[in-house]
């Protein structure tokens, strides 16, 4: 058996593998899942270990750790081997002076990772500088250049987290702008923290370190000698509601929270309405600390973080998700997903999980 691999995740929960492969390029990792569909084990794509809850018992197939490295520009764009760390890319592009995904600072994980989850993060979202994503198709057994409109975008999704298992994320190419400032800025808290109007402009260095701020004060930011790190960021996606479905979440609100109470709303483009999956978590009960400060608890900074105080298990931190996803149904009528990908075991009780093992992707 392999190493434990907690090891090799943010949240550092998770028993061995009974196979670990490091791929250190495009042809290792097609070789490496080919193989292992071939001999029907189960799959496992780990990159920066992000956005994963792995199962105490492990993974009982094989885990291809993706290596592949490389930048390559061409007029203004950029291909980038899935196995690239992002933050230090985007830490390389705004020094350079490359506008698109400066908001996007801070955030844990690889860059195969991004397109699958349609990252984003203080108004921005990778979707809008993607130009084209190298995958492997794992059903027909070739490897594509998707073209962006292909991808399937919309929040925190996209065709290849839609359909799990199918595609390997080999290389991502983005289209960046050649600019000292960022592009507006559309995100509230980050215009505020700023000093400027929302809508508004302001240096790209300036920015990656407002949002980094703002990060690193939500325990967002992976730092050894923060605890509240230790974890896989957001646990929960903000819910997308219809205008009916909203309407029933306010009028369940004001019947427990009082008449003028008010739910955040954020008007999308295809006339749906995200609302705030915090504020559903705390206006339920569950505060900052929640849990066992010895175990898994609720981040001290950020309602949505779910962290490993040290001694969790991947069990006990299910358990505390469940208990709060439960507490938001039962108040609000309204299901949390989850965000990271649960890996040999299911999110749900009784449902399959929606990101089952064989299908899971680099975080």
């Amino acid at each position: 058996m392999s190493p434990a691999l907690a090891e090799l995740t943010t949240l550092r929960l998770g028993g061995p593998a009974a196979r670990l492969v490091e791929a250190a390029d495009e042809a290792a990792i097609v070789a490496e899942v080919r193989a292992a569909d071939a001999a029907g084990e189960p799959l496992l794509l780990l990159a920066g270990g992000s956005n994963l809850v792995v199962a105490d018992e492990g993974f009982p197939g094989t885990v291809v750790r993706i290596a592949s490295r490389g930048v390559r520009e061409q007029n203004g764009r950029f291909e980038v081997a899935a196995g690239e760390s992002w933050d230090p890319l985007v830490a390389r592009w705004v020094a350079a002076g490359r506008a698109g995904v400066e908001c996007l600072s801070g955030i844990p994980g690889s860059v195969g990772a991004t397109p699958i989850q349609n990252v984003g993060a203080y108004g921005q979202e990778v979707s809008e500088t993607i130009v084209s994503v190298r995958a492997y198709d794992r059903t027909l057994e070739t490897v594509l250049e998707i073209p962006a409109d292909e991808c399937g975008f919309s929040y925190r999704s996209s065709a290849f987290k839609r359909r799990p298992g199918r595609w390997v994320v080999l290389a991502v190419t983005f289209e960046l702008e050649r600019r000292p400032d960022s592009r507006p800025i559309r995100y509230a808290e980050l215009a505020r923290a700023l000093g400027i109007a929302e809508a508004e402009r302001a240096p790209l260095a300036d920015v990656r370190s407002a949002v980094l701020a703002l990060r690193r004060a939500k325990g967002m930011v992976i730092d050894p000698a923060d605890p509240d790190s230790v974890s896989a960021g957001s646990f929960f996606t903000n819910p997308v509601l219809g205008a009916g479905e909203f309407a029933e979440l306010e009028e369940r609100a004001r019947e427990w929270l009082g008449d003028d109470v008010r739910v955040p709303s954020f008007a999308q483009a295809d006339g749906s309405l995200k609302t705030s999956a915090a504020w559903l978590i705390e206006r339920v009960g569950f505060q900052r600390g929640h849990g066992d400060p010895a175990t898994v608890a609720i981040s001290d900074k950020h309602t949505l973080a779910l962290t490993n105080r040290g001694a969790g298990t991947t069990a006990q931190l299910v358990a505390l998700a469940r208990e709060i996803a439960a507490g938001v149904r039962d108040r609000f009528g309204i299901e949390l997903v989850p965000e990271p990908v649960f890996v040999g075991h299911e999110w749900g009780r009784s449902e399959p999980s929606p990101f089952p093992a064989s299908g899971a992707r680099p975080g």
